[in-house]
C-alpha cells in the first residue's frame, strides 16, 4: 500500500516573517493541515493567503485525530502537521502521530525552522557545546524537585519551559536543588517585547518577584554543574 507523505512543518514562534519559503510551499501544496489550534494556525494561513482544510490535532484528541490523519495518508491525501508555534513534537503534540505514521510505513519528512529552545540557549550566553532540553517540569513542588534532581550533577546546560504562573515557584525549586548557578530567562522571543534576563538563579528569582503580571511562555536556561564527578573506584580506597 502506498501512503501519502506526512510533513512536519515548523512555524514562527512569534514573528510571522520567520517562516521559511519551504514551509510556505509545503502548506500550499498539501491536502490537509493538522493544527494544534486551528484559530492560531488560521491567523498564519490568512496572513500568507493559504486556503487549506484544517484538522484539529491536540493533546486531548490525539488518538481520534491521529486515526483520521493516518486514514487520509492511506487514502493518498498529504497532511502537514503544525503546532501553535515552533517545531512539532517539541513539548507539543506530534510524537504519537509521527510514531504511528512510521509504524504504518507512511513516509514522514520535516520542514525545519524556528525552535524557541535553540534561540533561548544561544542568547543565554551559557555554554553551547552540550545541552539538555527538559521541557515542562511537573506542576507540584515535590515532583518538580525530584524532576530537577535528575540533572543535579549534569555538566550540560539545562533548558526548561515554564508557565508564567509557576515561574517563581520553579526558580525557587531550581535554586534549592542546583544552588545559585548562572542562568537566563527568555520571553517573547522574536516579538516586539523580546527579553532575555541573565544572572544567577537568585537574581532572576528576585527579578520575577518584582514584576507585575507575567505573560507568555518562559524558557529557563541553567548552567550545568562545574564540579567534576567523583569517579573514584571504591575498591582502591
Amino acid at each position: 500500500m502506498s501512503y501519502a507523505t506526512l510533513y512536519l512543518v515548523a512555524t514562527p514562534i512569534g514573528n510571522l516573517g520567520d517562516i521559511t519559503l519551504r514551509a510556505l510551499e509545503t502548506l500550499r501544496a498539501v491536502d490537509y493541515i493538522a493544527s494544534e489550534d486551528t484559530r492560531t494556525t488560521g491567523v498564519l494561513l490568512k496572513h500568507y493567503d493559504i486556503h487549506k482544510p484544517q484538522i484539529a490535532f491536540h493533546e486531548h484528541n490525539e488518538q481520534r485525530a491521529g486515526e483520521r490523519i493516518i486514514g487520509l495518508l492511506k487514502g493518498g491525501a498529504s497532511v502537514a502537521l503544525v503546532t501553535d508555534a515552533g517545531t512539532p513534537g517539541i513539548s507539543d503534540p506530534g510524537y504519537s502521530l509521527v510514531r504511528r505514521a512510521i509504524d504504518e510505513g507512511a513516509p514522514v519528512t520535516m520542514i525545519p525552522g524556528p525552535a524557541g529552545l535553540i534561540m533561548a540557549v544561544v542568547l543565554s550566553g551559557l555554554p553551547l557545546h552540550s545541552f539538555t532540553f527538559r521541557g515542562f517540569p511537573p506542576r507540584k513542588s515535590g515532583q518538580r524537585r525530584r524532576f530537577l534532581t535528575v540533572d543535579k550533577d549534569s555538566p550540560h546546560t539545562l533548558i526548561f519551559y515554564e508557565s508564567p504562573f509557576r515561574l517563581a515557584a520553579f526558580l525557587e525549586d531550581a535554586l534549592a536543588v542546583y544552588g545559585d548557578r548562572p542562568a537566563a530567562l527568555a520571553n517573547d522571543l522574536t516579538k516586539l517585547y523580546e527579553r532575555v534576563e541573565r544572572g544567577t538563579l537568585s537574581s532572576l528569582l528576585s527579578f520575577v518577584r518584582q514584576q507585575g503580571k507575567l505573560k507568555g511562555e518562559f524558557i529557563v536556561v541553567v548552567a550545568g554543574t562545574d564540579r567534576a564527578p567523583d569517579h573514584q573506584d571504591s575498591s582502591q580506597s
